[in-house]
């Protein structure tokens, strides 16, 4: 009998289980389908923007570390100082003036950290649905309910990443990359995680806010004082954004198949780099040469010119270098890899390396020639063999300075 009376409690486990699935997914449907009916506004985006920045913000205002408005006031003097300590020795030693630089910065927390990076996803929405065309209103029943699914998951994605990468960012030269008006950017400082690396490194929290200014000035430097290079990059991101769409559309007619061979590449791959299409990938690289260049050339800056403002510059270098290296785990492993945030170290590494590299081959006239324009930038080859660039870009070089034949020992590729 103890079997009989067990099967039977099975079954009205089960059918209880059923019902409270046929319940839940119907309070789903109606849910959405009333969403989806009070949905149906042309002006409405992909995105809830207002949603974005509240889960954004409470989730980085509950991180550890939080700070008072007052006390983020009272940090900007700090950071005023230093700025008016680094500008000048920045102009000194990269031969051009950066005017405004040292008024066109603020301190902020992460939460304001990620409401300035909110315009960025807004103008990368915004040309997703101009080059659509999309209608989010949706015509019928069933379109109104994907067109509200895509938004309730787009938003959390957003809202989701914003709040990762607000604990994590230190400081950053903000440029509305995609925005068409050609404003000049800003440099902010997320004070919170500031102190709360220094506290971690065991540094002088006035010491790393110096470092960390220097390290972002210089990006003001690579990109206000070389006009081709904002627009190179916007290029090659509207060109991403134009494939990307036009994969969009390929997927979707190629139906759950083609879908089903991209996720096996992208998990062979092991990130997104497993989605692109060969022409995507190519402009991927293109942008990755780039950004290692910025990233690189900026962290050799502060080596040769933070000696001059800092007494323990190595000491700050070689302890945040073991913080980048260390390896993540967890939930930041898989975000890192699944976004491309894990290239990040590859190019601070390989960037460095030829930076240094190309100093060593061509001395402070080769350093000269690297913002001069697109058809200076290194190759791939070229990133890992700096006196080969050194060698084509100075083939016409003034007599007396000299090119070595062959590369000098450098650590390129290290990260990669």
């Amino acid at each position: 009998m103890s079997g009989a009376w067990e099967l039977a409690g099975r079954l009205r486990t089960s059918r209880a289980v059923a019902v409270g699935v046929a319940v839940g997914v119907g309070l789903a449907v109606r849910y959405v389908s009333d969403r989806a009916v009070r949905d149906r506004d042309p002006d409405r985006s992909l995105v809830d923007w207002a949603a974005v920045e509240r889960m954004a913000t409470a989730r980085l205002r509950a991180a550890p570390g939080s700070l008072s408005a007052a006390e983020l006031a009272r940090t900007e003097a700090t950071y005023a100082r230093a700025m008016s300590r680094i500008v000048p020795l920045l102009e000194a030693r990269l031969g051009s003036p950066l005017p405004g630089v040292v008024e066109r910065h603020a301190v902020v927390d992460r939460a304001g950290w990620a409401r300035a990076n909110m315009s960025t996803f807004q103008a990368l929405v915004g040309h997703l649905e101009g080059q659509l065309g999309m209608d989010t209103r949706g015509h019928g029943l069933g379109a109104a309910m994907a067109v509200s699914a895509n938004r309730f998951l787009t938003t959390r994605q957003i809202g989701f990443l914003l709040g990762f990468l607000g604990t994590r960012v230190l400081g950053q030269y903000d440029i509305a990359l995609l925005s068409a008006e050609e404003a000049p950017g800003r440099l902010l400082f997320v004070e919170e995680n500031i102190r709360a690396t220094a506290n971690t490194l065991g540094i002088p929290v006035d010491q790393f806010r110096t470092w960390i200014a220097l390290h972002e000035a210089t990006h003001a430097f690579e990109l206000e004082a070389h006009p081709w290079l904002r627009p190179y990059l916007r290029e090659r991101l509207e060109r991403q954004i134009s494939l990307f769409l036009d994969e969009a559309r390929s997927l979707q007619s190629g139906g759950l198949r083609g879908l089903a061979r991209r996720w096996r590449s992208a998990a062979s791959e092991g990130s997104i780099v497993g989605f692109m299409s060969p022409e995507q990938r190519g402009l991927l690289r293109e942008t990755q040469l780039v950004m290692s260049l910025l990233e690189g050339f900026s962290d050799w800056v502060m080596d040769d010119v933070g000696e001059q403002v800092l007494p323990d510059v190595k000491r700050i270098r070689d302890r945040f270098e073991a913080r980048r290296a260390a390896k993540r785990k967890g939930i930041d492993r898989i975000i890192a890899r699944l976004t491309g945030l894990d290239m990040k170290l590859g190019q601070y590494r390989r960037g460095e390396a030829f930076v240094s590299g190309v100093h060593r081959a061509g001395g402070d006239a080769a350093i000269a020639r690297l913002w001069d324009g697109p058809a200076n930038l290194p190759t791939d080859r070229e990133m890992d063999d700096p006196a080969a660039w050194v060698r084509r870009i100075l083939a016409a070089a003034p007599e007396g300075l000299a090119v070595p034949a062959t590369s000098p020992p450098t650590a390129a590729g290290e990260g990669t």
